[in-house]
């Protein structure tokens, strides 16, 4: 079976602002900030990794920034918006609101703001520019994950049909952060605690993922955390397992030492 292609779907980009309209510390380290508002009227997603830049206001502001978007482009201006990428982790058109877990560590711009979120302030939403939609036909899953793509692993396990067979790994700094995730398919889901090592720095996805039993069939493998740690999990998958770039989606959703990381794809020989 040849694997299927996933499919790039473009949304029109627009810029919302938002307000916060409740907080909950789902765990010690994350907190889920629903936001909402007439604004998110023809908000578009689709997909599990689908993701939008927050904007945040600068130190002493009230509001934030709003990007300058001409001819459905981001363009420069002279004063540029504070941004940091966000998966969405749901949206609910029907009541206007759309969640986003912010996980909470250091005194990054994203996490500063979100331990001191509460209800009534305003919060910019960019996007999203896109959705990959990946075709749901595959006889299995591997997801792995750190805590900053566990927005982006719940939607997965969410959204994978009954039927197929999921092995997932989930790495946090001990059981006060798992999370509990709703799945139909068979799912294996195991969480490896790295303790009191600084986050991106040990190879545990690594070596669960390289540890991991296939099943029979063609699969799909999703995996997303610090771009340096991802490198020889993708040379793995690829060269090693076999699987071919259509069955493979591994995703640096930040870096160490960066403040503003872009989701991208780690660089490696084997793409």
């Amino acid at each position: 079976m040849t694997p299927p292609s996933s499919t790039i779907v473009r949304h029109p980009l627009a810029y919302r602002l938002l307000e916060v309209r409740r907080v909950v510390r789902i765990t010690p380290g994350t907190v889920r900030v629903t936001l909402g508002g007439p604004e998110l009227a023809g908000f578009r997603e689709q997909a599990p990794t689908d993701h939008v830049k927050l904007c945040f206001p600068g130190p002493g502001a009230e509001l934030p920034t709003a990007p300058v978007i001409e001819n459905d482009m981001w363009v420069d201006a002279p004063v540029k918006p504070i941004t940091r990428d966000y998966t969405v982790r749901h949206h609910r058109p029907e009541a206007l609101e759309l969640d986003v877990d912010m996980v909470v560590h250091g005194d990054g711009v994203g996490s500063a703001w979100a331990d001191r979120a509460e209800p009534g302030m305003r919060l910019g939403v960019l996007g999203p520019r896109g959705s990959e939609v990946v075709p749901l036909v595959h006889d299995w899953y591997l997801l792995a994950a750190d805590e900053t793509a566990l927005p982006a692993l719940g939607r997965w396990l969410e959204a994978l049909p009954a039927g197929v067979e999921v092995i997932a790994f989930a790495e946090v700094s001990g059981p006060q952060e798992e999370q509990r995730f709703a799945a139909r398919a068979e799912t294996s889901l195991t969480w490896l605690h790295r303790g009191d090592a600084a986050p991106g720095t040990t190879d545990l996805l690594e070596r669960a993922v390289r540890a991991a039993v296939l099943p029979p069939g063609t699969g799909y493998a999703w995996v997303a955390g610090e771009a340096n740690t991802l490198r020889p999990i993708r040379r793995h998958l690829r060269r090693e397992r076999g699987l071919a770039k259509e069955q493979v989606d591994v995703d640096g959703y930040w870096k160490r030492g960066e403040t503003d990381h872009d989701h991208h794809a780690p660089d490696d020989e084997a793409a």
